[in-house]
């Protein structure tokens, strides 16, 4: 009995151990396997696109001018402000014009009243006639004073146009001066910054004379020369993306391509309209920006992450995880799409093929895939 109990105890005991060497086996395999990062090959839009250098360009910019003559009085901005439309940025010396504006006052002021003396001179003749009229039938009637009476109202008539006409003129005249009196204040024309100044207080401006230069910073648009040969993948209405020069990306879309082209660069004017609502810097008008020219149409193509390539003297490789083990493929790749590559042979959609690990992996490498890998 005890020799049948010992050998029962040694039979266990060699199975146990047989069954730690396979555990330790199975161990030492899983351990010796490489931990990679894998990607799926996806289907998906490709844009080809081709940098331009473009520039911004402000839709309302210009020199503001003096609508009438006289010294300058005060000028209220310095270069940097911004100003708001209808801002008075300017004055110029009004006591003369006010002085004009009272005296056209009262001339219109005498006029309406040398009007009203000839409406009242014509009241006056049209009476008389009336009762020159009434004496027709009578033998008091007279028919050289009939005459007389018939002339005397067509003279009041022709005074009271004249009245009227001097009272328009005195009435326009006063108007005339109000206008030159309110264009003493320059006053913006929109939103903007002042960029330079003309002239000081004390000087003497004409009429036409550049007091001041705005530039409406927040009304901008891209413009930029674009190849005649890329023209067709910018009709009106197309988005494009824009770069900054702080790195940010930003959307704009195609206005007017303009009909004239530069003979030596075979360029044409490409004006975009850009959607900076997201942009906290500070824009300026011919700041470089770079335009995304689209090539052509989209298209759909099969693409792999650019870290699963790897160069060799053969060509492009890439591994494909299959059954934990790794399958190098040669593959034929075309163009870029962001931070992935078009493949045009060699992979499939739904491929998983390693991203990272891969470049000391060698073929039919056992391969423990990352967590969180797609």
């Amino acid at each position: 009995m005890i020799r049948v109990g010992t050998k029962a105890i040694s039979l266990l005991s060699a199975f146990s151990l047989a069954a730690m060497l396979m555990l330790h086996g199975a161990a030492a395999i899983a351990q010796d396997a490489a931990l990679v990062r894998v990607g799926k090959v996806v289907v998906e839009p490709l844009h080809q696109t081709v940098s331009v250098i473009g520039r911004l360009v402000s839709l309302r910019s210009g020199h503001l001018a003096a609508l009438i003559a006289g010294p300058v009085e005060q000028i209220l901005v310095e270069v940097g402000d911004r100003v708001t439309k209808g801002q008075v940025v300017a004055m110029l010396d009004a006591e003369t014009l006010q002085v004009e504006v009272l005296l056209a006052q009262s001339e219109l002021e005498e006029a309406q009243a040398d009007s009203a003396t000839w409406a009242a001179e014509a009241d006056l003749a049209r009476t008389e006639l009336k009762r020159q009229e009434r004496l027709r039938t009578s033998a008091a009637f007279s028919q050289a004073k009939f005459e007389d009476a018939e002339k005397r109202v067509a003279v009041a008539d022709a005074k009271v146009k004249r009245a009227e006409a001097n009272t328009q003129i005195k009435r326009s005249a006063l108007k005339r001066k109000k206008l030159d009196l309110r264009y003493a204040s320059i006053r913006a024309p929109y939103d903007g910054v002042v960029v330079q100044r003309f002239t000081e207080a004390g000087a003497f401006v004409n009429r036409g004379d550049r007091v001041l230069r705005l530039i409406g910073d927040r009304a901008l648009e891209v413009e930029a020369e674009v190849p005649y040969k890329r023209l067709k993948g910018l009709p009106v209405g197309r988005a494009v993306d824009v770069t900054l020069d702080d790195g940010s990306r930003h959307k704009a879309k195609v206005r007017a391509v303009l009909p004239s082209e530069n003979p030596l660069t075979r360029t044409r004017t490409v004006r975009f309209v850009p959607d900076f609502s997201a942009t906290g810097s500070a824009l300026a008008e011919s700041q470089s920006v770079t335009v995304a020219v689209p090539i052509g149409a989209e298209r759909q193509v099969l693409t792999v992450h650019k870290d699963a390539i790897l160069k060799r003297p053969t060509g492009d490789l890439v591994y494909v995880v299959q059954d934990s083990k790794a399958v190098p493929r040669q593959v034929k790749l075309g163009a870029e799409v962001g931070g992935r590559i078009e493949v045009l042979s060699g992979l499939k959609e739904g491929d998983s093929v390693v991203i990272r690990g891969n470049e000391r992996l060698a073929p039919g490498a056992t391969v423990r895939v990352e967590k969180g890998s797609t």
